[in-house]
This record gives structure tokens, sequence and C-alpha cells, in this order.
């Protein structure tokens, strides 16, 4: 049986060790920080030379020039020819359901005329050039890359540049045909601090992107948040997150294999269970201790719920509801009789799953929704990425003559009130 937690809402102290539990100190240490800044100093002012060295010295690839790192889109259809049947159909089958869902976020320009003439709006248009990155080598995710790409692509973006590392030279197959099902245009080999310095600078071969967007590890998150400002990021995720709030209805097993679907990310993920039943959690902390020398990555899964896991006894659903709302979880799994009226009341998740039979996994593949989300409790304020995430706004203001002597009086009020003449006057000049 993994070491995992056993709370009660009922202990005097269990607000303040719900606290600590879901503390996550996971910033960059002034190394890192150091490193990333030097690398991103390099990256732009050498520009293919500091990529190409960095590249070699950490993925150990051997690159001669800048050439030998892009992928061509002859080989990205290449590998989309030669994995199994199987493995494409289900990732075109995702890619379909992606679009889909997407499709529905778009947003639209529009307009309104005042009586007088005036035409106010809005503009919508798409960003033009995104960068994606997507871990490489065998954390190689190809649903990342449909989950990222799509909704761009949906979004009308008109380049998709994206990195991935290929340490030692090792290439997923899986990854490069969903970048052939999801239309990216260039693919470079190079990934790391140095990639996104590349993708938020731009070298003599990268071109320079508006986004970046896509997961990384701390080196890839800190340059993230250092190039932010000169180009636009997705977020900067925290640790994979699962809260299940459970009736004592379903199966344990089912509960239990939830838990260890996000545990299993990396020892930092975090997995907990919310139940009035306290039988039940016995259930669920048996069916765990039978499963878990199961599972490939039961090592990974022990020191994940070890470390930041818990099993949660409250006092009905409605404490649950509460407590949900306190931790904001990245994925939130309502695995209990009515589920839609309980949805109703959460204020803060990425993502919720209603009902005994889905599980949090069908929404990182293939339900429709984006699976990239708010982290470390951001779902306060934060949303999942979405097609809006490649959209920008331009406000329209067209004065009509009437319109402008109208406006113009109190533009010219306000301007006089803050001591700013100039603007007062340029107002005053089309009112009559």
């Amino acid at each position: 049986m993994p070491e995992i937690r056993r709370l009660t809402t009922k202990s005097p102290g269990f607000r303040e060790e719900l606290e600590r539990l879901l503390a996550w100190e996971g910033v960059s240490d002034q190394g890192v920080q150091e490193r990333v800044r030097e690398i991103l100093q390099q990256v732009r002012g050498r520009g293919d030379a500091a990529l190409l060295e960095y590249t070699n010295r950490y993925d150990r690839v051997g690159a001669r020039s800048m050439s030998d790192l892009e992928i061509p889109a002859r080989r990205l259809e290449r590998a989309l020819d030669a994995i199994p049947g199987e493995q494409r159909q289900a990732l075109e089958s995702a890619a379909q359901r992606i679009r889909d869902y997407h499709h529905r976020q778009l947003q639209e320009s529009w307009s309104y005329t005042e009586p007088d003439g005036t035409l106010l709006g809005q503009q919508v248009s798409a960003l033009e050039r995104v960068g994606l990155y997507v871990p490489g080598g065998r954390a190689a995710y190809p649903s990342s890359v449909l989950m990222n790409a799509l909704p761009a692509r949906v979004a009308g973006v008109d380049e998709l540049i994206m990195v991935v590392p290929t340490p030692g030279g090792e290439v997923n197959e899986l990854v490069l045909a969903a970048a052939a099902i999801a239309g990216v245009d260039r693919v470079f080999a190079i990934g790391g601090a140095q990639a996104i310095a590349a993708l938020a600078y731009g070298t003599q071969s990268v071109p320079r992107v508006d986004k970046i967007v896509g997961p990384g590890n701390i080196y890839v998150a800190t340059a993230k948040g250092m190039v932010f400002g000169s180009v636009g990021i997705d977020m900067i995720a925290g640790p994979s997150e699962i809260l299940v709030v459970c009736d004592g209805g379903t199966h344990p097993d089912w509960i239990a294999m939830d838990l260890f679907s996000q545990a299993e990310h990396d020892e930092d993920a975090q997995a907990i269970l919310l139940t009035p039943d306290a039988t039940f959690l016995d259930r669920v902390a048996a069916s765990m201790e039978r499963l878990l020398p199961e599972m490939e990555r039961a090592d990974i899964i022990r020191a994940s719920l070890s470390a930041r896991g818990a099993l949660i006894q409250v006092r009905d659903l409605d404490e649950a509801v509460e407590i949900a709302n306190l931790v904001a979880p990245e994925h939130l799994e309502l695995s209990v009789a009515e589920p839609l009226e309980l949805a109703r009341r959460i204020r803060h998740a990425g993502a919720i799953f209603l009902g005994r039979h889905t599980a949090e996994a069908i929404g990182d593949y293939c339900a429709g929704p984006n699976h990239v989300l708010p982290t470390s409790r951001t779902a306060r304020f934060s949303s999942p990425l979405g097609v809006y995430d490649f959209q920008k706004r331009s406000s329209l203001i067209m004065c009509s003559p009437a319109g402008a002597a109208a406006l113009g009086i109190t533009a010219s009020r306000l301007a006089r009130g803050e001591g700013l003449t100039a603007h007062a006057r340029s107002a005053e000049y089309r009112s009559g």
C-alpha cells in the first residue's frame, strides 16, 4: 500500500494541513534562473550558432548546421504512414473530435451603429505565427501536439512552428505523425531554454513567433516566464492534479486507477479523493494496495501519493463542493449520482468530469475539450487553452460628424480636467 494521508475535515487542524498539502514551491531556484538567462542572452545575440552549440551539448546530436535540426514535412508524412493503423486511426479520431469541439469557440467580429451614425465594434483576428513546444525523447506526448496545434489551426493562425528535442537522436514517431495530422508547418529538433529563446527572439533559421504554447521542464517553464512580454505564452504549468469527489457508489478500483492516472505523471503530481463515506475510503485504499504492483510506473505513483496525495473524509457532498472550490483543481471528477447538480456549484476547476463513467484519462486524449489546463490553484482565474488564446481583438471606433461633435465635448472636458490640453484640442477640432 502506498503511504497516503488519511484526513478528515472534523480534525481541528484540517484546513492548515490541507493548505500545506496543496502548497507547491516549484519555482526555479537562482541557479536555474541564471543558466536560463545566459542561454536566452546567447541565443538572442548569436542566433543559430548558440542554438547549435546548446543543442549538441544538451541533446548529444552532433548537428553541423541548422539544416540538420529541421525535420522536413516529408519526414512527418513518412511517420504518419509508418505507424500502426490502430494508432493512426486513434490519432485521427482524437484530432477530429478536438477540431469539432474547438470550432464552437470561434469568436466573430461585431459592430453596431448608434443613432447619430457613430460605429463601434470589435474586430477579431488570428495570431500570425505560433510556436509549439513538445517534450521529446521517451517523455513524448503526441496528444500535446494535437491539443496545442489544432485550436491554433481552428483560430486561423497562419504558421505553426514546432520544436521538439531529440536527445541522443531519439525521435518519437507518434509525435511526428501527430504533427502531420495537425498541419504543423515547420519542425525543429531543438528543446530546452534554447528552443524557447529561438522562438521568442528568432534566429537565422527559426522564425520569431507571436506566442509560445506547450509544456516543458523547469528550464522551459523558467524560460517562458522570462521571455513573456517579448512574446505571449499560454501559462506556466505546475505538476498534474486530480481531485475526485465520490459519494461511495463508484467501483473502488475505478477510483483507485483514476488517482493513479495522475500520480504516474511524476513524483510531484497530486491525487486527492473526497468522500463522506469512511468505508469507501477503506475500499479504495485496498484497491490501491492490490493494483499498484501492476503499474509500470509504480515507484513514481508511490512517491507521488506519499508526498502529495490524500484520502479525505468530508461531512457531506456540500462540504466536498466547498473544498473543491478551495482547491481549484486542474482535473475534477464528480463521481456521484447527480453530477450535473453538483457541477453547477463548482466555480474553480480546469476541467470537470461528470458521472461514474467519465474517466479523466478520456479528457487527456480524445473527448474534445483541451487538456492544457490551469494547475496549482490558478483555475481561480485561468481557463483551459482554447481557440480564444490564438485570437485577438481590436476595438473599432468610427465617429460620424454628429458623433464627433457630441463626444468631442465630453472628451474635451475630461481631458482639460486631467491637464492634457492637446487631447482636449484634438477632440475640439472635430466637434465643430
